[in-house]
């Protein structure tokens, strides 16, 4: 009862006496070496069983601070020697582990080609910040608020930097992330709403600005792997990979409406800030400008579509030249496809052909009401230069295949007859 009250003391003493540091270890030493003759009295080596019962207890309490020593000496011999050992062999484990020098991670070649992708092409992608002015509704003060982010990628010396129109749409002033972190000024060169382009330019300095290659997008196959590169929700230069799951896809502008043709579809993760990024293939060469992806949620959900990088480039050398591109209109407005399909009919409805358009010169009649209210419908485009039209995709479809100043030949259902009529395409009106 003794010796149990003094342990109970001891362990739960505030202070404890001191004691010899790692000296379970030395009594698992001693109880593993073989006693020796003329050993020293202090010697903690253990006796052969055949010698008198527990000496070494003895010379533990003479090794150890007395308390310390009552304690120990009441305890039986083989639970001290079984502690003893467990702390050795935990401690001489974790000493080893100290001296374990981990190995290289070693990645595979795969592995490898995409770090080295990611390296290689990062300095190339920016962060671009749209910045609207508001109202404050209580001091009056104007300030300057983002109202938006997305990517984008330098793509010459110039300092222009290719991205989407939504990007930038409505923005009073826009700022350009390199991958260094500085910030820049952009001003707009140019932009393709039905497209869903746009360029822009920064002043900076031509040691940062590293212009990303460019490939070709014709010969894409599908399940070939992609990489993109953007800022998913404002996480800058944030890497995903995929395939390629479809081509010549068909995609509607944000802005006008008006179809994308041959968009490359794509199970990369495409997220909110993604947009204007870059899509590359296993070489790091540029081939399409992430633009869309279907969901519900408005988050990745495997279905993205990017521009293809044969199509953005005509446009952003035109962007580049002229500030703008120089793209052919009938100049008519159609009704929309739901409609016709409900009249029972087959092609574009023209509402309205303004006579100082291409459309109302050649002499295309509009959609009106007679003097009683009643509707009058007007042509109903069904080809263009012998291209069958059904709906509003297929007449831009036409349209994107010919040049400002061509005569094409329109064929319309006028009343209960078709009629063929000569039309001299004219270039788009500028947009502000």
């Amino acid at each position: 009862m003794a010796a149990s009250s003094s342990a109970a003391a001891c362990f739960l003493s505030p202070s404890p006496p001191p004691r010899p540091r790692h000296f379970l270890r030395h009594i698992a030493c001693a109880a593993r070496s073989p006693p020796s003759p003329g050993s020293a009295s202090r010697s903690l080596a253990l006796p052969s069983p055949s010698a008198s019962p527990w000496p070494w207890s003895r010379r533990l309490r003479d090794l150890l601070p007395d308390e310390t020593g009552r304690i120990l000496s009441s305890a039986t011999g083989s639970l001290i020697v079984a502690l003893a050992s467990a702390a050795l062999i935990l401690g001489d484990a974790g000493a080893a582990s100290a001296f374990v020098v981990a190995t290289p991670r070693k990645l595979q070649a795969d592995e490898l080609a995409t770090v080295r992708l990611f390296q290689e092409n990062t300095p190339s992608v920016v962060y671009i910040t749209n910045l609207a002015v508001r109202q404050d509704a209580f001091t009056l003060d104007v300030l300057e608020v983002p109202q938006g982010s997305g990517s984008g990628f330098v793509w010459d010396k110039s300092g222009h930097i290719v991205t989407n129109f939504h990007v930038i749409r409505g923005a009073s002033d826009i700022r350009v992330t390199l991958a260094d972190q500085s910030v820049y000024e952009a001003q707009v060169v140019g932009f393709d709403q039905d497209k869903d382009v746009a360029v822009l330019r920064i002043k900076g300095p031509k040691e940062k600005l590293r212009p990303i290659p460019v490939g070709v997008s014709a010969d894409l196959l599908v399940g070939q792997k992609v990489y993109a590169i953007g800022n998913p929700f404002g996480l800058d230069h944030t890497l995903t990979t995929g395939v390629i799951s479809g081509l010549r896809r068909e995609i509607s502008s944000a802005a006008t409406g008006r179809p994308i043709q041959d968009v490359i579809q794509t199970d990369a993760a495409i997220n909110p800030g993604n947009s204007g990024g870059p899509l590359l293939d296993s070489s790091g060469n540029l081939i399409g400008v992430n633009t869309a992806i279907y969901s519900p949620s408005g988050a990745s959900s495997g279905v993205g579509f990017s521009i293809p990088v044969d199509t953005v480039g005509g446009i952003v050398d035109q962007l580049i030249k002229f500030g703008k591109v120089t793209r052919p209109i009938l100049g008519i407005k159609f009704a929309p496809d739901q409609s016709v399909e409900q009249l029972g009919l087959s092609g574009v409805l023209v509402l309205d052909a303004p006579p100082s358009g291409p459309a109302g010169k050649a002499g295309l009649q509009s959609t009106k009401r007679d003097a009683y209210g009643r509707l009058i419908l007007g042509d109903i485009i069904t080809s263009m230069n012998g291209s069958k039209v059904t709906n509003g995709s297929d007449l831009y479809r036409i349209l994107d295949q010919c040049n400002v100043g061509d005569t094409v030949t329109v064929e319309v259902l006028r009343g209960d007859h078709k009629e063929k009529i000569p039309v001299i395409l004219e270039p788009k009106p500028d947009e502000s």
